[in-house]
């Protein structure tokens, strides 16, 4: 009887060895999962940064441009019809 007890118990315990090992496996992963998306949206961040640099700057051009070359005014004209 004792026997049966002691299988009994070492059964359980494997189990519950299982299941943590399981448990632990996943959670790496998870945390591998996540760690990686963190990579790819600090990646696109930049991006998003630096495409938006780029714009101001841009637009910081133009401007200094406009101010030396004002564009050319159009006054009371109209778009010509045609036909």
């Amino acid at each position: 009887m004792r026997m049966y007890v002691i299988v009994a118990v070492a059964v359980v315990f494997v189990a519950g060895l299982l299941f943590l090992l399981d448990r632990t496996i996943k959670a790496i992963q998870e945390g591998r999962r996540r760690r990686a998306a963190g990579m790819r949206l600090y990646a696109a961040a930049s991006r998003a940064e630096a495409t938006a640099n780029q714009r101001k700057s841009a637009a910081e051009a133009s401007n200094r441009l406009t101010a030396v070359l004002p564009a050319i005014p159009q006054g009371d004209k109209t778009p010509r019809k045609v036909a």
